[in-house]
């Protein structure tokens, strides 16, 4: 019955006191309760006595080993959390550089544009010097037409990519603020067990 004991107790101790929370001490407390309650020839008003003190501490140890796997399950439960925001930004940040290859794209389309405009001006100038006017005006209000087009493609271009410098302002602050909201997580709990540590050893 003796090995049996100590096989138990090793094992709640494997189990409770892997975080070093002062467990090991109440296990070694309720071994020596145990092991005095059973040598020593008390009456059955002090045994019973003892016999609930220890009842209390194995209690204590088992309360501490429920809140450990506790801990331990929703620590597991905020690593998948975690992976699935990784994975979510990582998805975000592939998006976010396929929109700005796509922007540059626009913007090399708006340079030809503009290419385009100031070559369609020197034409209009040229148009200009010549002497039929009746000609000259019909082929100066199709090119104003063509520049007004222009024009309001490149004024949905700059739109289109003043927009995704802001949606990408954003998603580089949504990283920087998660990076953050995890170093307080950790640092939090750190902190969390540093005090609980405390505790128990004063105790």
């Amino acid at each position: 019955m003796g090995a049996v004991t100590d096989d138990e107790v090793i094992r709640k101790r494997l189990l409770i006191d892997g975080d070093g929370a002062g467990d090991d001490r109440k296990i070694n407390v309720f071994l020596k309760s145990f092991i005095k309650w059973c040598n020593s020839p008390t009456s059955t008003e002090d045994g019973f006595t003892q016999y609930q003190r220890m009842l209390g501490i194995l209690t204590q140890c088992e309360n501490s080993m429920g809140k450990t796997l506790m801990v331990y399950d929703m620590n597991l439960r905020e690593m998948e959390n975690y992976e699935k925001i990784y994975t979510n930004i990582e998805e975000n940040i592939t998006s976010a550089h396929e929109k700005i290859a796509e922007c540059k794209k626009e913007i090399q389309r708006a340079k030809r544009i503009r290419k385009n405009r100031q070559e369609y001006d020197a034409l209009a100038k040229v148009i200009q010097q010549h002497p039929d006017r009746h000609e000259t005006l019909k082929q100066l209000e199709a090119l104003d037409k063509e520049l007004q087009q222009l024009s309001h493609i490149k004024e949905n271009v700059d739109a289109k990519l003043e927009l995704r410098k802001k949606q990408f302002h954003v998603l580089l602050s949504t990283i920087q603020e998660l990076q953050q909201t995890l170093d307080n997580d950790e640092k939090s709990e750190n902190d969390d067990n540093c005090q609980e540590s405390l505790m128990d050893s004063s105790e």
